[in-house]
């Protein structure tokens, strides 16, 4: 089971995640609302590129009208039950507006998110969203409108009534039921404590306190002989196009997708116990608001990957939201520049190899990295000596809780 605030979920609220025990009448059901609910995903795509080409609006209002004259004309499709596939109607209106909002905004294409595409049946994993009226717990099994009755694996219980369930299956075929409650929120202790943190390679975190420092743990890198494996044997057994595929590659994907999810349940734990260790001690947290994407484009890219930076930041937030501490999000502008001391601006950037920053101005010595948390406390105005010395330079921070 698994826990925490998600990205998806509504302000306040949290997703809670079980393991499934899914009959073969249960799982026969459960892909026939698949089928049925990604039928009308790929339709609301071909309408908003006719709409689109035409020059007429497709909003939700209008992709409603169309749900209801499909499932009128569409035997097959009304046999479904209609609260998955309003919730895909959804789904596909608020991942149009936000991609229609990234082009007007003129973002870089990297930072887009784009616009929804065609799903395939053999690469899309089955997922089925359902609001309050299509389910329903009952002694301890979860019971979805349609008929379908699951088995849920209760490693504990659920602390509110549930208002949205998420149904869905990974990569190895096993099946979870992710519930939407309200947030419990967890008062720790005051500290009057504060702590900067920055975000790096060498070192996942570097605080300003040497008992809190993340050093990278390097999960994917101990697996990347079994994964070099597998991915030979599949590279071996790939079947030509058109020709179904081997027992033994089917085999060998598994491994290799067992592989992936212990790596990434790996990075989670550690996230986690760091994260959970930083808001015991400290009440407030000067945090770089640092955006990894760039990383993917470097020869950094496999080792900032493994690091895990997106979510060990994604864990901390959540804890500190959990716990009732504040976080402050640092803008990363020339927080490796800046002097933690004085606040002097270098003249010139410091190369990555350069893993000491030595001051101009106060002549101040440092470690780069542990110089960037102190510019985060800086910049936060949680540095006591700093504060009345040094007027902050950059952006000003913003709170996250």
């Amino acid at each position: 089971m698994t826990s925490g605030t998600d990205g998806g979920s509504a302000p306040g609220h949290a997703r809670y995640t079980y393991r499934l025990r899914v009959s073969s009448t249960a799982l026969a059901a459960l892909l026939g609302e698949w089928d049925r609910c990604r039928w009308v995903w790929n339709n609301c795509v071909a309408a908003s590129k006719a709409a689109h080409r035409s020059g007429v609006a497709c909003g939700p209002a209008a992709l409603d009208k169309m749900l209801t004259a499909w499932r009128s004309g569409q035997e097959w499709l009304s046999r479904g039950a209609s609260v998955p596939q309003q919730q895909v109607i959804r789904d596909f209106a608020k991942a149009r507006t936000k991609a229609l909002k990234d082009i007007k905004s003129r973002l870089p294409m990297r930072c887009r998110a784009g616009m929804p595409r065609f799903k395939k049946k053999q690469r899309a994993d089955p997922t089925l969203n359902y609001s309050r009226r299509g389910f329903r717990v009952k002694e301890g099994r979860l019971h979805l409108a349609g008929g379908i009755v699951l088995t849920v694996v209760w490693s504990r219980e659920l602390p509110a009534p549930p208002s949205s369930v998420r149904v869905h299956r990974d990569g190895l075929g096993h099946w979870y039921a992710s519930f939407v409650v309200p947030a419990q929120v967890r008062t720790l202790p005051r500290t009057g404590a504060v702590i900067g943190i920055d975000w790096g390679v060498r070192e996942t975190a570097t605080t300003t306190s040497d008992a809190h420092d993340l050093p990278h743990a390097q999960h994917g890198g101990r697996a990347s002989g079994r994964l070099a494996r597998y991915q030979r044997m599949m590279a071996r057994r790939r079947p030509e196009g058109g020709q179904a595929s081997s027992k033994g590659y089917r085999q060998a994907r598994r491994q290799d997708a067992k592989v992936h999810k212990k790596i990434a349940r790996q990075r989670q734990d550690t996230a986690r116990k760091w994260a959970k260790r930083v808001v015991t001690d400290f009440d407030q947290l000067a945090v770089e608001d640092f955006r990894p994407k760039f990383l993917a484009r470097s020869t950094m890219a496999r080792k900032a990957a493994d690091a895990a930076i997106s979510a060990t930041k994604h864990e901390l937030i959540s804890m500190a939201r959990k716990h009732q501490r504040t976080i402050h999000l640092v803008h990363p502008a020339h927080t490796t520049m800046d002097c933690g001391q004085c606040g002097a601006r270098a003249k010139h950037a410091l190369p990555l190899s350069e893993r000491t920053y030595t001051c101009d101005a106060c002549g101040a010595v440092r470690p780069r990295d542990k110089n960037s948390a102190c510019v985060m406390l800086v910049r936060a105005g949680l540095d006591p000596a700093g504060a009345d010395r040094v007027t902050p330079v950059g952006p000003p921070a913003r709170r996250a809780v």
